[in-house]
């Protein structure tokens, strides 16, 4: 096979700015981006896959494939009625992820990998701002966000008491994230949607394979800055043969809004990883 292909890129970039004063003492300036951008494989050199959906033709770049999650298993009972999974790399147990038979042939196997979600790649990336003063006062806002884009929570990241990672190098996992210890599968806890499957003390291939399960909608919209600011009178500072005084207080990071709320999604599957800083900040700016 060679590593020939052919990839169209559709989209378009908008950007907005006004500017208006009002009177001597209002003004305002606002200025926005939107983009969209949509690419797929119009042609890619492959196998002659037996189902259409294995192959990357009519299909976008940086899309996951994987699983269709149905839910756990509720008993043993259920498990011998199911197409079996043992070829996931494990004997499938109650509070196991079960998965759609995609191609009906009686097993769970690579062939029922379908694609899932949106590309992890944003296709729709957004800013705006607003910045306002009235006489000595001044405010600005800043906005950033993204959508139509998916991210996959990665199990073997945030698994508590397994010691592995993606490498297969071992390391010592010992934090325990409050949202598995209180929604959890268990025979006390029989939902067979709960956030996390049965707890192991090793890591069970069954529930590590990408699928909807894991999958989250990496959409959101961020107050990256907000600024206040007040400058002097300059009848204030003439005396003292100082030409500007600004006192100001900003944050950075300040909101973030959502439909994943375990973290911040920016951040991805590492629920565990170094989080994103809210940064406040007050100065003091002089001009001689």
């Amino acid at each position: 096979w060679s590593n020939i292909g052919e990839v169209l890129n559709t989209g378009f970039e908008v950007s907005v700015n006004w500017k208006k004063q009002f009177g001597k003492d209002w003004q305002v300036d606002f200025r926005g981006n939107f983009t969209y951008n949509r690419n797929e494989y119009k042609f890619s050199d492959e196998p002659n896959y037996p189902y259409v959906w294995q192959t990357e033709t009519n299909k976008p770049l940086n899309r996951l494939t994987g699983y269709v999650a149905e839910g756990l298993f509720s008993s043993q009972e259920e498990i011998n009625n199911w197409p079996d999974q043992t070829q996931l790399g494990s004997k499938p147990m109650p509070g196991d992820i079960k998965y759609k038979d995609v191609d009906k042939d009686g097993k769970i196997t690579e062939a029922d990998k379908v694609p899932i979600g949106y590309p992890t790649t944003p296709e729709i990336t957004y800013g705006f701002g607003l910045s306002a003063g009235y006489k000595g006062w001044d405010l600005s806002a800043f906005f950033q966000g993204n959508a139509r884009s998916s991210f996959w929570i990665d199990p073997n990241r945030i698994s508590p008491f397994i010691d592995t990672d993606d490498d297969n190098n071992t390391h010592s996992q010992n934090a325990l994230l409050k949202v598995i210890a209180d929604n959890h599968w268990s025979e006390a806890n029989r939902n067979i949607y709960t956030f996390w499957p049965r707890l192991a003390n090793e890591s069970v291939p069954n529930n590590t394979q990408s699928s909807t399960w894991w999958m989250q909608d990496g959409s959101f919209m961020r107050l990256k800055s907000l600024e206040l600011g007040y400058t002097l009178p300059e009848r204030w500072t003439r005396k003292a043969r100082i030409s500007n005084v600004r006192i100001y207080l900003n944050g950075t990071n300040l909101l973030t809004f959502s439909k994943f709320k375990l973290w911040d999604p920016e951040m991805g599957g590492n629920g565990l990883g170094y989080p994103i800083q809210r940064v406040y900040n007050i100065g003091l700016s002089v001009n001689f």
